[in-house]
């Protein structure tokens, strides 16, 4: 039941879903007669394919990007308007915090103009100046008045502002170079001179027969003995000039200088350098339908395993332009470095701390970076699958020098500090929960925390003292909430949403009270049905091990059940979906709607490898997708058969992505445990796919192939029994349409004759046009009412 609050004029009304022929529900007010003729009924919600496929013109679309305004006037965030068509462009919109308040859209050069005063950056020690980049240009915002001072207006764009040890000085970089602006008079002073290419070196000195040569022209002619004298006085001028300038600096060779990052106190800069892999071949997607009328290709990704960038780190002397190379991943120099970022500078400026993961993804270390000294490992991370977790790379400096940063160490993800040495390690969150986010509050007193403490089925709001100690919870209401703190820390912004209500933007005081409600995101019609609010039930896996799951069952909506059930399989592998607030994949849980009012149970797994639940859940697919995720599906379809006496042979399963990965394992590897599936713009062969996220799991495919070989459905299609429905869009770059024409060729091959294949020539990864999301999820709809359905050909199956 969508609460009161939500229910335009639901004090004199309730609302009741019934089942029709069709499969529809029909929304009935059940309202008193005087109330029915004040005020005029809510048009029903047709939950069809076609009407649910419309996505957010029904349940709206989540404000993003909140931003307070310096005096705390007003709340601003993109977003679109209730009732908008489904390709409206998000715009910014801003309202005033009160009750009553409507949204007001924004044009695009009020955006501009408020642009300085929303955006983030550095505050100076007494909380009175902040530090900003916006559209390019660097502003000072008084964050007590509001005011804004802008500092530059070029065409070059300045970015990463930070302030100088002393304040007396904003640190900026413009054009991959570093520059000083003195405050008080607004003079720039360059620190860095960045060049590509390499250095230029003298011509070197001849040897053997022409260095003879050379030596002979020198004692014979006066004329060669003249311009040798001239050449090394001219070369003498330029270095006695090139003394008085900056240093040079040049990239190693083979190597592209990507990011320099000086330090507050002005003395040394860290220089970021990425060797780009040698030989790697980028697939290509082709496009049919271009308005050329020529198919036209589309550049993408390498596949995993092809030779890939590389990053390095080096400390620079801006006085004379010496670089050092930084050991950035600890003591393993047998590991290379896939990446390197710097998270930032110490208050006095003395070091730099450095976030980087190894090319094997089995190590994260920071590394603290002193303006003079050896660097110093302040916490290594290692994990014999692959490192990763919530806030990966949440991390920062404490106001008393210590890091702080969030580890996976215990098996959930917590904040730590540290000496820059590693030294003093403490936790300052612990137990079997995770940090889903971390910061600072501006004054530094406080850690902001997103967590999931009171149950992993909710995203909450806490602060707590940097220095640990007792958190206070700031929200209350069970779901999700995703919270922006006012500049004066007094009031909360929260995009606040539940399992059977989209999100919608609140605002209320910081330690609890009313809420106010700034946006209706949805339709009268949508706010006229009563969606359900699944319960979350716990699967008992073969392994011992409960799994949870959303269950959605017919008596909820007044239906009957037929005998048959659905598994939906959630994309991305790591991503949460069964908990407590809105779902990401809201198209699917109102077709889930549409499914139990026609006699279906549906259930909606977090299998293993899904977020949520610590770092063994993550990592129990390493080396084997389709592994122990695959079995939780299995082991799922043996509940429903065991404790709802549901036949095997009529449950369906489908999936998109990840889903449609283990649609095919379900289908080619525990045929006796389905009916029949639908796989969704899924990954056939993981050697087709991309090095980050494939590499993690799996290793690499030409190092490991018993790991491919074991999780790429293409290998086990000659299991195929049950009616399969693949589904793809033709100009996928994520997931490439080339995976499932390699295993529509293998099943030609195989003779399999229970498969269909339906491709979208205009889609992507994620489908945008309605008609598509139609056409896919009526072929679905069609292929369970047409295999398990009550009258479809396993009807009959006990």
């Amino acid at each position: 039941m969508l609460p009161s609050s939500l229910h335009r004029g639901a004090r004199s009304s309730c609302v009741a879903l019934l089942p029709l022929a069709t499969g529809t529900l029909l929304a009935l007010s059940l309202v008193s007669s005087a109330s029915a003729s004040a005020q005029p009924a809510a048009p029903a919600f047709d939950l069809s394919v076609a009407n649910i496929m419309r996505g957010p013109e029904h349940y709206g679309w989540e404000p993003q990007q909140v931003r307070w305004t310096a005096d705390g006037q007003w709340v601003y965030f993109r977003w679109v308007p209730a009732g908008s068509a489904w390709n409206t462009p998000m715009s910014w919109h801003r309202v005033r915090p009160a009750a009553g308040e409507t949204p007001e859209r924004v044009d695009e050069a009020h955006a501009d103009s408020i642009a300085p005063y929303l955006a983030s950056g550095p505050v100076t020690r007494d909380g009175r100046t902040r530090a900003v980049s916006a559209n390019g240009d660097l502003w000072l915002i008084d964050t007590r008045r509001g005011s804004a001072r802008r500092l530059t207006e070029t065409v070059a764009g300045e970015a990463d502002p930070r302030f100088s040890a002393d304040e007396r000085h904003l640190l900026f970089q413009r054009e991959g170079n570093a520059y000083a602006l003195e405050l008080a008079t607004g003079a720039v002073r360059q620190l860095t001179d960045v060049r590509s290419g390499t250095a230029p070196r003298d011509s070197a000195r001849a040897t053997g027969q022409r260095g003879a040569l050379v030596q002979d022209q020198l004692d014979l002619l006066n004329v060669i003995r003249d311009r040798a004298r001239t050449d090394s006085t001219a070369r003498a001028m330029r270095e006695a000039a090139a003394s008085r300038r900056l240093p040079v600096l040049y990239a190693p060779a083979g190597e592209r200088i990507t990011s320099v990052s000086v330090s507050p106190n002005l003395t040394v800069a860290v220089m970021l350098t990425t060797v780009a892999g040698t030989g790697a071949r980028t697939a290509d997607v082709p496009n049919y339908v271009t308005a050329s009328g020529y198919s036209e290709m589309i550049p993408t990704r390498s596949k995993v395993g092809d030779a890939q960038s590389r990053t390095r780190a080096w400390r620079v002397d801006l006085a004379t332009g010496a670089r050092t190379a930084l050991p950035v991943i600890g003591t393993d120099t047998a590991q290379r470095a896939a990446s390197v970022s710097i998270v930032g500078w110490r208050d006095d400026g003395s070091m730099a701390l450095l976030f980087t993961t190894s090319a094997d993804f089995k190590s994260r270390y920071l590394v603290s970076v002193p303006t003079d000294g050896a660097a110093l490992v302040t916490d290594a991370l290692r994990d014999s699958a692959w490192v990763n977790g919530p806030c990966f790379g949440c991390a920062g400096w404490l106001p008393d020098g210590r890091a702080w940063f969030v580890s996976e160490s215990s098996g959930y993800a917590h904040v730590y500090a540290a000496n820059p040495d590693g030294s003093g390690r403490v936790a300052i969150t612990s137990g079997n929960w995770e940090v889903l986010q971390a910061e600072l509050s501006p004054d530094r007193r406080w850690f902001w925390l997103h967590t999931s403490e009171t149950s992993p089925y909710v995203r909450e709001f806490w602060r707590m003292p940097v220095a640990g100690g007792t958190r206070e919870r700031l929200t209350q209401e069970t779901g999700g909430h995703s919270v922006t703190v006012s500049p004066d820390g007094r009031r909360v912004a929260n995009v606040y949403s539940s399992s059977n209500t989209p999100p919608e933007l609140f605002v209320q005081t910081l330690t609890g009270g009313n809420r106010v409600q700034l946006t209706t995101s949805t339709s009268d019609a949508f706010r006229s049905a009563q969606w359900l609010a699944p319960p979350i039930v716990q699967i008992p896996a073969s392994d011992g091990v409960p799994v949870p799951a959303r269950m959605y069952t017919p008596e909820s909506v007044g239906a009957t059940r037929n005998g048959a059930a659905v598994i939906f399989v959630h994309g991305a592998g790591y991503l949460h979906n069964v908990h407590e607030y809105w779902s990401s994949y809201a198209r699917e849980y109102l077709f889930h709607h549409l499914l139990v009012s026609k006699g279906y149970v549906v259930l909606d797994i977090d299998y293993r490898a899904s977020a949520g639940y610590g770092r063994d859940w993550r990592t129990a697919i390493y080396r084997h997708m389709g592994g122990r995720d695959h079995l939780d599906h299995v082991d799922g379809s043996r509940w429903l058969q065991r404790e709802h006496g549901i036949a095997a042979e009529r449950i369906g399963i489908y999936g998109g992505s990840y889903g449609g990965f283990i649609t095919l394992m379900a289908l080619f590897t525990a045929p006796k445990d389905f009916g029949a599936g639908a796989a969704l713009r899924s990954v056939t062969d993981w050697a087709h796919y991309n090095h980050g996220y494939t590499g993690r799991i799996l290793n690499q495919p030409q190092d490991d192939t018993t790991s491919y070989r074991r999780s790429s459905p293409i290998f086990f299609a000659e299991g195929l029994e049950d009616p399969l429905l693949i589904a793809h869009g033709m100009v996928d770059t994520n997931v490439h349409f080339q995976d499932v024409v390699r295993l529509a060729q293998r099943l030609i091959e195989l003779g399999k004759t229970e498969w269909e294949m339906a491709v979208y020539p205009v889609e992507d990864h994620g489908f945008v046009r309605p008609d598509s999301w139609t056409d896919e999820y009526r072929r679905i709809l069609e292929l369970f009412e047409r295999t398990i359905g009550p009258n479809g050909s396993k009807a009959s199956s006990r």
